[in-house]
């Protein structure tokens, strides 16, 4: 799968812009605050309705305009998919095939990419938060099933969220109701638990090969699922024996969106007592395996896109990313030079200059 053509009208600094990618590197070349993120985050956005910097969709459109619009031309084994997305202030519509679809679920694992900028390398030393929605994020690509399960939990948690602060408050008084809003809570939340320790667990299977090679065979990384679920313990009778306790606080507090993932280096967590260089091995080798776990779940490699993370790591991390993705995905690097990326790359990238949301291509 790859990336053959874009074309953005009104998104951020860029008024109308038209592109055609080389199928393998392209290297995104500028000084700071003229673009080269915006365009790397629309890849983003084209592939999943969603940015990983804001939540405001307010913010893509550009000033003084209406609505932004992202195209693009998905290049499969079982040929070419056109992609539209739409972002006006009244919401988001999307089309495949120019075909209008109903729901961002029917829209969303068309195109498929994996991000790997600066702030991943917190994937490992940052709140759990952070690790569930990379677990959100990047298995609801792979798997529709888990997309729609994930979607159907938080409409369910925000409506028994709501219900336990009406209770709290005197506001109702139905605690019938609030067993079928936990019954319905335990249906969804019990499936992705499931679904996360299945794709976890193949994860874990690629990232551990990578880990051993970039460690030089030093060191075993390994996942733990922490959940708040004891021994036998379902989620449905979890929900049911600690109702009182969540009517007290007002809110949910047991379920997969309370859950986490631990990295472990040679059986140490790694977030705890690992070094900065192994946590930042294990972010690395985590981020590659979604490369090879993606192709196995999907038939198809994802796009990959690298946000000034070269400058983040060092020659060997380097070395090892390079040599992953090389003659495998197309990537998107961005830089703000030029220095080491050609002699590291075994075929010379397509690079292209940008200056002030101006796009021009200087290398193929």
């Amino acid at each position: 799968m790859y990336l053959d053509h874009l074309q953005l009208t009104d998104y951020r600094n860029y008024g109308h812009l038209t592109v055609d990618f080389s199928p393998g590197v392209n290297v995104m070349l500028g000084e700071n605050a003229q673009g080269k993120t915006n365009l790397l985050e629309a890849i983003y956005v084209l592939a999943l309705t969603k940015s990983h910097r804001t939540h405001n969709e307010k913010d893509f459109i550009r000033w003084q305009t209406d609505f932004a619009k992202i195209t693009g031309l998905v290049q499969k084994s079982s040929g070419k998919v056109p992609l539209e997305l739409v972002i006006s202030k009244k919401g988001k519509t999307v089309k495949v095939n120019h075909l209008k679809q109903a729901k961002l679920s029917q829209y969303i694992g068309q195109l498929n990419v994996i991000l790997f900028a600066p702030e991943d390398l917190s994937l490992v030393k940052g709140a759990p938060a952070v690790r569930r929605r990379f677990i959100d994020m990047e298995f609801g690509q792979m798997s529709p099933s888990y997309l729609y399960n994930s979607s159907e939990y938080k409409k369910a948690l925000r409506q028994r969220n709501q219900y336990l602060k009406q209770l709290k408050y005197k506001q109702a008084t139905d605690r019938l109701y609030l067993e079928v809003l936990s019954d319905q809570l335990a249906e969804y939340g019990s499936a992705i638990i499931k679904q996360r320790l299945d794709f976890l667990t193949k994860l874990e299977g690629w990232a551990q090969v990578l880990h051993h090679d970039i460690s030089k065979g030093r060191e075993q990384l390994t996942f733990e699922y922490v959940s708040q679920l004891k021994g036998d313990t379902t989620l449905q009778q979890a929900l049911h024996a600690d109702v009182e306790h969540e009517i007290e606080q007002g809110t949910t507090l047991i379920g997969p969106h309370r859950d986490d993932v631990r990295f472990l280096v040679n059986g140490k967590n790694v977030q705890t007592f690992g070094s900065q260089g192994q946590q930042r091995t294990t972010a690395l080798s985590v981020k590659l395996a979604e490369i090879d776990l993606m192709k196995e779940q999907t038939g198809e490699y994802p796009v990959l896109l690298l946000d000034d993370v070269l400058s983040e790591l060092d020659d060997t991390r380097q070395t090892h990313l390079l040599k992953a993705i090389q003659h495998k995905v197309q990537t998107f690097l961005t830089t703000t030079s030029l220095s080491g990326v050609a002699e590291t790359m075994i075929e010379a990238p397509r690079v292209f200059q940008i200056t002030h949301g101006e796009l021009q291509q200087t290398t193929d």
